[in-house]
């Protein structure tokens, strides 16, 4: 039987009842700006989810990279991050070895947004995409489309229509670039299927989870080929090696009146708080930009400890 926790939304988590793991004196303060807009992204509610990460020794893997948002929370020492989208590892590497250019490219497709129909400018850099998917077009794309929903057709192209949003100006992205770095500076970007990086952890390791959600469109970024099952199955492996793991799951929808119901084995979890998570942008995006009162999210996050 699992242990629970509740966290509010902008609150510290605190267990319920005795038993629950300790808190850090000091919780983690997450990077004050994003560098990409993301669908999923956890920038707000990191430090929640990282306060109740344990002290470990080892390296810090988490194999669903996003935006980054709970690494760059926790700035491990040591770390693997992982992704099946190429274009998205590759923006995490020039981040590290060649910030410039990432300025650069940011720079370069807002000039373009601005230099005619937004949507039109947007389309052709989406198309170019689509061509040959590439760090440099997706930069803009995550910053550009309409709330971070990286959406896949059936044939692998990128399909999310231009945000209606103000985007941040090249000046915004440059002055996020270097606190970003600085925060993964001991992170090595890996363009990996999630199992490999699940199965290489090691005892004094801490895996953190942030997968596809089973409760979403299945064109979403990685959820066309993500399995919830063999997910499962390589958590429960680094559980018997005596790997501590962490999983954001889906919780409940519509303001708690909807329970995603996700399978999850008998005994594989010990521990599991609730994070309130607040409006679904993919609902939002889904109505067309409806103010969505009653749909609010909350996630499940599920500890093996």
């Amino acid at each position: 039987m699992m242990h629970s926790a509740h966290v509010a939304k902008a609150a510290p988590l605190n267990p319920r009842r005795p038993g629950l793991p300790l808190l850090r004196a000091e919780r983690k303060v997450p990077p004050r700006q994003q560098l990409l807009k993301w669908i999923g992204n956890k920038q707000r509610f990191a430090a929640d989810i990282v306060g109740l990460f344990p002290e470990f020794t080892g390296t810090y893997i988490e194999p669903f990279i996003g935006s980054g948002a709970v690494l760059a929370t926790l700035a491990p020492a040591r770390a693997m991050a992982g992704d099946a989208l190429g274009p998205l590892i590759a923006l995490w590497q020039t981040l590290q070895t060649e910030p410039d250019r990432l300025i650069d490219w940011y720079a370069t497709g807002w000039l373009k947004l601005q230099g005619g129909d937004k949507k039109a400018c947007y389309n052709e850099i989406r198309a170019h995409y689509n061509l040959a998917p590439n760090a440099a077009d997706l930069v803009v794309l995550a910053r550009a489309c309409y709330g971070g929903v990286i959406r896949f057709g059936q044939h692998g192209a990128m399909n999310t229509p231009c945000g209606a949003h103000r985007l941040i100006s090249p000046a915004s992205f440059a002055e996020r670039v270097p606190q970003w770095r600085d925060r993964v500076a001991g992170t090595r970007f890996v363009h990996s299927d999630f199992e490999a990086l699940v199965d290489g952890a090691q005892p004094g390791d801490l895996v953190y989870c942030d997968p596809p959600y089973s409760d979403c469109e299945s064109t979403l970024y990685g959820a066309q080929a993500f399995s919830l099952a063999r997910l499962m199955a390589a958590i429960a492996r680094c559980k018997a090696r005596g790997v501590r793991v962490a999983l954001s799951i889906d919780g409940s929808k519509r303001s708690g009146g909807r329970i995603c119901n996700v399978p999850i084995p008998d005994g594989l979890f010990a521990t599991e708080a609730s994070v309130d998570v607040g409006r679904s942008m993919l609902r939002r995006f889904q109505m067309l930009g409806q103010t969505l009162e009653d749909e609010v999210v909350a996630d499940r996050l599920l500890l093996t400890w």
